[in-house]
């Protein structure tokens, strides 16, 4: 059986989609992890001129576990859509979108807080706005998915 035009379009366009929309949802524990992550980075610069070598081996640990972590995403979703990488539907391309924007307005107001009240305001505005940007670009990348699965349909 042939098919039209514009079935073949749809099946091209649910390929192209397919690593975008078939993401599986991340653990209840991600966002807090990335979260504590982001607040263990800010806070170990409180050894930048205190110790030296403490300072180096602390960011060497935090590298260290965020490359295993970024393996274990990779592992566990296939392929990892990237916020900046590849070309996702309109819907999620829109989302990342706000995911850069949010990281620009968390860094900066991670670096007023250091700025103003030190390394531990630093480190706590890191860990909670971290986990809430996370956890609302989680679910508005779920949202964005669902929409472009009906979309596709």
């Amino acid at each position: 059986m042939e098919s039209t035009p514009e079935e073949q379009l749809r099946a091209i366009e649910q390929g192209e989609a397919a690593p975008y929309i078939r993401y599986p949802p991340t653990p209840w524990w991600y966002s807090p992890a990335v979260g504590a992550w982001a607040a263990a980075f800010v806070g170990a610069w409180a050894w930048w001129r205190v110790n030296g070598p403490l300072f180096i081996g602390a960011l060497v640990v935090l590298i260290v576990l965020e490359g295993v972590f970024i393996g274990w995403l990779r592992r566990r979703h296939g392929a990892l859509p990237w916020p900046g990488h590849g070309r996702p539907p309109a819907e999620i391309a829109s989302v990342w979108r706000g995911y850069a924007a949010g990281y620009v307005v968390v860094a900066a107001a991670v670096a007023v807080s250091w700025w103003l009240g030190g390394v531990p305001a630093g480190a706590a505005v890191a860990f909670v706005t971290v986990t809430a940007g996370l956890a609302l670009y989680e679910r508005r990348y779920a949202q964005a998915a669902a929409r472009v699965r009906e979309r596709l349909r």
